[in-house]
């Protein structure tokens, strides 16, 4: 293979993507899809414009390792955690009943439980890379459906190991007692490979770290984790492990040490060129001349998907007592197959457990299900909306001990806080000084009303955009409402259903950012308290103040 005609075919490849992932972008969809559309037409199953595709396919499945060494790097157990149950639980949850489901369907339709089992597992993931671009660009991580499917998306990430693990000791048939010793096996392999990572970066990594070398030159460190993932990759393959497998651990134990900030921040331009190579590379696999001559039954098999997945998120958010319009606005974000799902239809591809047309199938209907993925992350509020509206008056969330206004504050006007977070937790406090009688909460995450509670407030748990929720805490009677939920679209829902339930009340609210405003004034707001525009000012004010002491 002539090296420069390899890159040539990359440098091809690199730049269609780059101009159809800018065309994407012009047209409010996500970047992504445009790289997937030039893998698409420029792989062997159209234009067919790179004869060395196979050198290319084999670059991205190392930047595949490295792009899940870099998501190890970002993962923590405290950053789940604090998710909430949602994500550990929920996500687990999640994971096992869509799996299970699809393997059921399978085996129904007559395919063997492997094949089923490798299935469930690819349909079970869904698109960290477009789901979450697109809420942040839509301003809705900080909504309760945006956490959540950040929780689940998480918990689906960390899946990709073992679900790949797994495929590739099912691709290797046997009996079950075969299935069982190679399980154990590549356990015992893993167990290795990740003691042995920890040792190197914990004991023999950080004095190296801590040189005056690294110190003063910046490259060193991005070579360190580059050898690391790499080594790490190559590691796990010598051990008959996914190299995937080895990266991931590398990056999840890097994660936890002193330089893992250093490191993110030098790894973020080398991701760009391994998520464009990934997707692009997905792109390839498809076949545009066998999808038109079957689209019938991938159209079939992606209302399948998005049906079903999306109901099974439903449900298994609604177990931790969300409202049916948050949980169906996650479920609705969460309907597609993801990326890696690609990695574990390839696996099983590769095993003989998927044969030619099957493939074919599920990679035209991931990559369909990735097309509309900005379509549903759009339609999920919405639909969150209307879910509520036909709901009946008794809220979900709401606690029959708390409803009940106590007598002693009948004749009084209360002063409602929305949302118990850090900003409505200073708020209350400071209120709380001389206003404690009349200060009540209104709170969906039942940990956050507890410390409420705990901290003596009067306290609803509910969705306040409800305007059920909204008058069992007393928002006609209401002198103030103060809106300090994060998420600019709930923010201004509660807005709106407050003005309406009680017109004279005094509302001032949270603008996350200074975009958001002047939606929040015209939605009813007396005041919108601009984050943007006081973090300018308190950082100029700081940088003055330290000035004046020089």
């Amino acid at each position: 293979m002539n090296i420069w005609t390899a890159l040539l075919d990359l440098l091809i490849l690199l730049t269609a993507a780059m101009v159809l992932g800018t065309l994407c972008e012009r047209i409010k969809q996500s970047a992504i899809l445009g790289y997937l559309l030039a893998g698409t037409l420029l792989g062997p199953n159209a234009l067919d414009w790179m004869p060395n595709h196979e050198a290319v396919s084999s670059i991205a499945e190392l930047g595949v390792a490295l792009l899940l060494f870099t998501i190890g790097l970002e993962f923590s157990w405290d950053r789940l955690k604090k998710l909430g149950p949602v994500a550990l639980a929920g996500g687990t949850l999640q994971i096992l009943i869509t799996g299970g489901a699809t393997a059921a369907v399978c085996m129904a339709i007559g395919l063997d439980w492997r094949t089923g089992v490798a299935l469930g597992g690819v349909v079970a993931l869904s698109s960290t890379a477009c789901v979450l671009r697109l809420l942040v660009r839509r301003a809705e991580m900080e909504s309760v459906h945006g956490r959540n499917s950040l929780g689940i998306l998480l918990m689906q990430d960390v899946a990709v190991v073992p679900l790949v693990l797994l495929v590739t000791v099912l691709a290797g048939g046997g009996s079950m007692s075969e299935i069982g010793w190679d399980v154990g096996r590549a356990v015992g392999a893993a167990c290795l490979l990740a003691g042995t990572l920890y040792v190197v970066l914990n004991y023999l990594v950080p004095p190296l770290l801590r040189t005056e070398e690294l110190a003063r030159n910046r490259e060193l460190p991005t070579l360190l984790a580059v050898v690391v993932a790499v080594g790490s990759a190559w590691a796990a393959h010598r051990l008959g492990l996914s190299p995937a497998l080895g990266a991931f651990m590398a990056g999840l134990l890097l994660a936890g040490s002193p330089f893992a900030t250093q490191i993110r921040a030098e790894v973020g331009s080398l991701r760009t060129l391994f998520v464009t190579l990934f997707f692009s590379s997905i792109g390839m696999l498809g076949d545009p001349v066998w999808a038109a001559g079957h689209w019938i039954q991938i159209l079939a098999v992606v209302a399948l998907i998005v049906l079903g997945k999306a109901a099974v998120t439903t449900g298994v958010v609604l177990v931790f007592r969300y409202s049916l319009g948050a949980a169906l606005a996650t479920g609705i974000c969460l309907a597609q197959v993801g990326e890696f799902s690609f990695v574990l239809a390839e696996v099983a591809h590769l095993g003989g457990l998927i044969d030619g047309d099957l493939f074919r199938l599920i990679v035209s209907s991931t990559i369909v299900t990735l097309f509309l993925t900005p379509f549903l992350v759009a339609a999920a509020p919405f639909a969150a909306t209307k879910a509520q509206a036909i709901l009946p008056r008794q809220s979900p969330h709401s606690d029959s001990e708390e409803r009940p206004i106590s007598s002693e504050r009948k004749g009084v006007k209360p002063i409602i806080i929305v949302g118990y977070g850090p900003a409505a937790q200073r708020a209350a406090e400071a209120l709380g000084r001389t206003l404690a009688s009349t200060l009540i909460i209104i709170e969906l995450h039942p940990s956050s009303a507890a410390l409420a509670r705990n901290a003596g407030f009067e306290t609803h748990v509910g969705d306040a955009t409800r305007a059920e929720v909204l008058e069992d805490a007393g928002v006609r009677r209401a002198r103030a409402v103060i809106v300090a939920v994060p998420d600019p679209a709930t923010s201004r829902q509660i807005v709106g259903q407050v003005r309406l339930l009680a017109p004279d009340a005094l509302i001032v609210t949270r603008a996350r950012y200074h975009a958001y405003r002047d939606e929040l004034i015209r939605a009813g707001a007396d005041l919108a308290v601009d984050e943007e525009e006081i973090v300018g000012k308190y950082l100029a004010s700081s940088l003055q103040a330290e000035l004046q002491t020089d």
